[in-house]
């Protein structure tokens, strides 16, 4: 059996001629004022956008693929404006691509344009890494999806949707189930259970993380308080993206490695869909923990697994922190770091709360265990194909590496809760999340 992953795959155009610039720069206009007037009128069905896009001097691929993003842009992403630095959106139509090692830059883009022989070939710069995926895209052994293409500066840098086939993970005997619960201060705490019995945990710290994102909120809204100029802005917020994707990759990394150590092994993680009913922490912690993109870090995860052939379960989140492992009763958290069980005949008396809650989420995919307590039951507990677990924080298709778009970066009211220290994407009005 084989299952598909979807990968991001991203280039920089080698510099173009005046001429192909200032096409491009024209493209853009154009999209971004088709976009900005379908948005304005309110168009929320694609027909009601094709009326408005149609006299565009856009190529169809533009037209198509604002059809279908600007219905979501209401519906699903609640936008209510537009940020100015939209990218191009163009269908899977538009991605032509070519190959030949006899010139300076291998791989080549038909850039689409409206009309007849206005089409243009760019040289991209790609990541060396994801060479075997172009090479796949343009023999169509890959399956292209949404491109986008977007202006950084001078920089014009491609990013295009790939789905491709890999070995459905499977396990072969007893399987060893690890939960992983995604914090704030632990980035990820991961924890085997083996006879029932949390086993050599295994912690990725998120202080690097933490401080980046407070770093990042400080020094944007100051940025934005003194009017600076909108390149240096962006150029900020690109620096702490990289920073904060680096560190996504790495931790996700880690995670499957930490895994891989056991037999038959089975990723766990929580199935965060209802987060949105959840208990509110008020305006300043709810800024810190939804700035942290949890869907994105277990969608690395879950991606990484894959293609590892490591199966990934997704469970009711309820209650995990606050249920001691062994004999499941509902505890309580003194601090942070500390969970204190209430059972005088439990041999657990205090436990590190992060590896708890990962023994828990682990010993919670067993269809046949108490999962929830009785009197706190609250909704079928049972495991979870992971198809909606980034539901209720941004329309999730399948995670992408790929970096978040700079919007106003100012606090909002709260219009969501977290659980415990799990924390949400934010939603941003250009509607991007895979973080791309």
């Amino acid at each position: 059996m084989s299952t598909t992953v979807t990968k991001t795959l991203q280039a920089t155009f080698a510099p173009p001629t005046a001429h192909k610039q200032s096409k491009l720069n024209d493209l853009l206009k154009t999209y971004r004022d088709g976009l900005q007037e379908a948005f304005d009128a309110g168009a929320s069905t694609m027909s009601a956008v094709s009326d408005i896009v149609t006299p565009y001097d856009l190529p169809y691929q533009a037209k198509a693929a604002l059809c279908n993003y600007v219905p979501k842009l209401r519906k699903t992403y609640n936008a209510k404006e537009l940020d100015d630095g939209h990218p191009i959106r163009l269908t899977n139509q538009a991605a032509t691509f070519d190959h030949s090692e006899e010139r300076d830059y291998a791989f080549t883009w038909w850039v689409p344009r409206p009309g007849r022989g206005t089409n243009f070939w760019i040289p991209l710069r790609i990541n060396p890494e994801q060479e075997d995926l172009w090479h796949d895209l343009v023999s169509e052994d890959a399956k292209a999806g949404e491109i986008r293409l977007q202006q950084h500066r001078k920089n014009w840098v491609l990013h295009v949707t790939v789905e491709y086939p890999v070995e459905e993970p499977a396990t072969n005997g007893d399987a060893t189930h690890i939960g992983l619960d995604i914090g704030e201060t632990a980035l990820i705490t991961g924890c085997a259970l083996k006879d029932g019995s949390p086993t050599d945990p295994f912690v990725c710290s998120g202080s690097r993380a933490k401080h980046l994102r407070k770093e990042m909120h400080t020094t944007l809204k100051r940025l934005q308080e003194r009017d600076a100029s909108e390149w240096r802005i962006e150029d900020r917020f690109s620096h702490y993206q990289n920073a904060l994707t680096e560190i996504v990759e790495k931790a996700s990394r880690q995670a499957v490695e930490y895994a891989k150590q056991y037999e038959n092994p089975v990723l766990v993680m929580e199935d965060l869909t209802s987060i949105r009913e959840r208990l509110d922490y008020g305006k300043y912690m709810n800024r810190r923990l939804h700035s942290w993109a949890f869907a994105r870090l277990q969608g690395r995860i879950e991606d990484k697994a894959t293609e590892a052939g490591i199966p990934v379960e997704y469970v009711n989140p309820a209650y995990t922190s606050q249920t001691c492992h062994s004999c499941h009763r509902i505890g309580r958290r003194d601090s942070q770091a500390e969970f204190r069980c209430p059972n005088g005949d439990c041999h657990v008396s205090t436990f590190q709360a992060d590896i708890n809650a990962s023994a828990n989420i682990a010993r919670r995919v067993d269809p046949w265990g108490e999962s929830v307590p009785l009197d706190k039951a609250e909704r079928d507990d049972s495991p979870q194909d992971g198809s909606g677990c980034d539901t209720a924080t941004t329309h999730r298709e399948k995670s992408v590496p790929a970096q978040m778009t700079l919007t106003a970066y100012e606090e909002s009211e709260p219009s969501a809760s977290v659980h415990e220290t799990e924390s949400r994407e934010p939603t941003r009005t250009d509607g991007s999340g895979d973080d791309d």
